[in-house]
């Protein structure tokens, strides 16, 4: 978002729980392996695939949101820029164009390791967040005409 939910300190705690506990070389678990609904593997019939999808599974879109949260909670100090393209994005760019689908993301992977890549073996959301987030705040290119249409926006809200 373009204005922050949370002051600074709430969003390093956040910030850091997400990295120590969700974070892997593919994406985000969408729950902690210390979580007793935890599921570490998405496998098996519907429902055990079912009950695996939001209880530790691996998303790897929400490696955009998360670079961004990082980066705005830590800072856009070249030391954070570097830690967040080495870390962040290239480590599940790399590991992942190779599995699943050649030259593209999957929609989900193992929350255990190996994190074998599941689901759809393309997901657009799952090449552009990260690739949004890369370009975005890592290499700091921003839309062109971005703070025109904030200040149009937040003109709106003050005189509607």
């Amino acid at each position: 978002m373009d204005f922050s939910l949370v002051d600074k300190s709430n969003a390093n705690r956040i910030v850091d729980f997400v990295q120590n506990e969700l974070l892997t070389k593919v994406g985000l678990r969408t729950l902690s392996p210390k979580d007793p609904r935890y599921q570490g593997k998405y496998e098996g019939g519907r429902q055990s695939r079912d009950r695996a999808y939001h209880s530790g599974t691996i998303w790897p879109w929400l490696t955009g949101p998360f670079t961004t949260s990082f980066l705005k909670a830590k800072g856009y100090t070249a030391t954070n820029l570097k830690f967040a393209s080495e870390n962040l994005i290239m480590p599940m760019l790399s590991s992942q164009m190779s599995q699943g689908g050649l030259g593209t993301i999957s929609e989900i992977c193992d929350a255990d390791p190996p994190h074998l890549p599941r689901g759809c073996i393309a997901q657009a959301w799952s090449v552009a967040e990260p690739l949004r987030a890369y370009i975005e705040d890592v290499l700091q290119i921003r839309p062109q005409f971005e703070n025109d249409v904030l200040i149009i926006r937040n003109a709106h809200k003050i005189y509607a």
